[in-house]
């Protein structure tokens, strides 16, 4: 299939965004939206340009991020609007905030929601301080999509094992979660590409559940 590009047009001149690629998307339509634009430019001094001049803050945020860029130049522009957003003198507390994708199973737009997402420079290591509703502490290190390392930490031990498959990972906290319940954190290589993220962030759209419980902490370290 083709890869998806969205085009904008501003003072006569054409820029285009390569939004990422997802699987499936269970979000494929979205009302009452404004637009953002994360262009890759290497006339740019970090090869990244933003444009938000369209973003009305009581309404949905679709977020369009080139998938060339990496999180060490998408991150700070990311923060940049969510702080916005929260400021903004009007709002609406149901307005949310998406990245746009193309959704290769229908080949068209999808959508991946972040509206609770915090990006955090500094990464929290694993504790052992609270269990009450966990049984394991579990952080995951993306440093590509086959380079992954996962720290499990439970009350008597902290096991880090390194994976090249993201399905092996997979695997692996599936059977975790048939001993107990998880507390699931992220963290993510500041040069990893915007795909690769959207990639790795697609498989656990609809993993949380009563076993597992994925943070809203992101560690861009």
């Amino acid at each position: 299939m083709l890869a998806i590009t969205l085009f904008m047009f501003s003072c006569g001149n054409k820029k285009a965004v390569q939004l990422p690629e997802i699987g499936h998307s269970e979000i494929t339509e979205i009302n009452d939206v404004s637009a953002a634009y994360l262009f890759y430019d290497e006339t740019q001094p970090d090869s990244v340009e933003l444009n938000r001049k369209n973003l009305i803050s009581t309404t949905n945020w679709l977020i369009n991020v080139d998938k060339r860029l990496t999180l060490k130049q998408v991150i700070p522009h990311i923060k940049f609007l969510q702080e916005k957003k929260q400021n903004a003198g009007h709002k609406n507390v149901n307005a949310k905030n998406y990245f746009t994708c193309h959704d290769t199973s229908r080949n068209s737009l999808g959508f991946v929601e972040f509206t609770d997402v915090t990006f955090k420079n500094n990464i929290v290591n694993s504790t052992r301080k609270d269990f009450s509703l966990v049984t394991f502490n579990c952080l995951v290190k993306l440093y590509s999509l086959e380079r992954i390392e996962l720290e499990t930490t439970s009350l008597d031990s902290v096991v880090i094992e390194n994976y090249k498959r993201i399905d092996d990972l997979l695997i692996e906290l599936k059977g975790l979660t048939s001993s107990g319940k998880l507390n699931l954190k992220f963290s993510f290589s500041p040069n990893l590409s915007f795909q690769d993220y959207i990639t790795f962030k697609s498989l656990f759209l609809n993993a949380e559940n009563d076993s597992l419980f994925v943070s809203n902490n992101e560690f861009i370290y």
